[in-house]
């Protein structure tokens, strides 16, 4: 069963436009899914599921009409969102109006919209776009290349070659719709269907345009230029409003839908808005302690290792990860120890070796002899 969208919301049937819009923003606030980048996957999934819902729910309740079919029908597409007899079929019984229409003849319903000659949103457009891991660090313009259907600029969108091609259809008059008489179990009856003549246009073209043939836009290859914000990160998508296909019947153009992809670094790992690097040392410094030189995304620094730190330590560098998405402030960098052995010793060295070995204490290998002792 679908949810109540006052529920989802939180809010009554009865609430005014602007207690529906203030619960909307609080809820999408709380489950926008730049709060959850560090969030495990399945917070993400439920996270992003609710964003969904509450931005489906408010599109229809702060739509008049939306609202107005769905507070009637419980569907916002009104009558028509209700489907008849397992969804409808050739026969004529498309939907709940259809059944009413063919039943009494129109009378319950009257004339049925029609939406073919109604301005419609272009299509979007989908790419991907790679990025270095420095590129999704520091953030970055780019300029992309995409094909897109354009409003044809010798017609503006109508396909037709002058205003003197385009006339009224002359079997709808216009309206996009025509009556015909079907049969039924209660007879004949007369219903409501959209125009085959100039597919619900309500209006026919003499002589096409000649560069878009009709169609009302043309194919095009076009620049969008992009700017990445630093911290975005591989998964997450851009939506660049209007720079998709060209819309319909005057309709707005598409959105760009930009899907991110960020290269992996051979140095660093991203975790949330930390990095992680492996630090190699030699077995003099790790026991000696020393000064570590880094080179970082934010430029060069240095930190102290203590002495006998083991293989697998983490040092914390903090606010030198990566940046956090919109926000002015960075993760932190870990640095993980690993202490090198050293190969290919010379018996000299290894007889060095031995002796400074015997030299030790136990209690000066701590880790070894908890080990004996299991």
């Amino acid at each position: 069963m679908n949810k109540d969208l006052y529920e989802v919301l939180g809010v009554s049937k009865g609430a005014s436009e602007q207690e529906i819009k203030s619960a909307y923003r609080k809820l999408a606030i709380k489950y926008h899914p730049d709060r959850y980048a560090t969030a495990s996957e399945a917070e993400k999934k439920e996270a992003e599921a609710k964003f969904k819902e509450i931005n489906h729910a408010y599109e229809v309740l702060s739509d008049p009409n939306k609202k107005s079919n769905y507070d009637n029908y419980g569907s916002e597409d009104g009558p028509q969102g209700f489907s008849g007899f397992g969804g409808g079929d050739a026969s004529g019984f498309g939907g709940f109006e259809d059944i009413l229409n063919s039943f009494f003849g129109g009378g319950m319903g009257g004339r049925r919209a029609n939406r073919s000659n109604a301005p419609q949103q272009g299509d979007d457009i989908q790419v991907r776009l790679d990025l270095t891991f420095e590129e999704a660090f520091n953030g970055v313009k780019k300029t992309i290349e995409i094909d897109r259907y354009e409003e044809c600029p010798t017609c503006h969108g109508t396909g037709a070659k002058d205003s003197s091609s385009i006339d009224v259809c002359p079997y709808c008059h216009g309206s996009g719709m025509i009556q015909k008489t079907q049969n039924t179990l209660f007879g004949q009856q007369i219903i409501q269907t959209v125009c085959t003549h100039c597919g619900g246009k309500g209006k026919v073209i003499k002589e096409k345009c000649k560069d878009c043939k009709g169609a009302g836009s043309i194919r095009k290859r076009a620049s969008v230029t992009i700017n990445i914000p630093a911290g975005i990160d591989s998964g997450m998508n851009m939506t660049i409003r209007h720079e998709g296909h060209a819309g319909k019947n005057g309709g707005p153009k598409g959105n760009l839908i930009v899907s991110i992809s960020v290269k992996p670094s051979d140095k660093f790992k991203r975790v949330g808005n930390d990095l992680y690097m492996d630090v190699p040392i030699g077995f003099f410094d790790a026991a000696n302690g020393c000064t570590l030189e880094i080179d970082t995304l934010k430029g060069k620094t240095t930190t102290k290792v203590p002495e006998g730190i083991q293989s697998g330590t983490k040092i914390r560098i903090k606010g030198y990860g990566m940046k956090a998405l919109q926000k002015d402030f960075y993760g932190d960098l870990y640095l993980t120890i690993k202490v090198e052995t050293p190969k290919g010793l010379s018996s000299k060295q290894m007889k060095l070796l031995k002796a400074f070995e015997e030299s030790l204490s136990e209690s000066q290998y701590p880790q070894v002899k908890r080990f004996n002792k299991k």
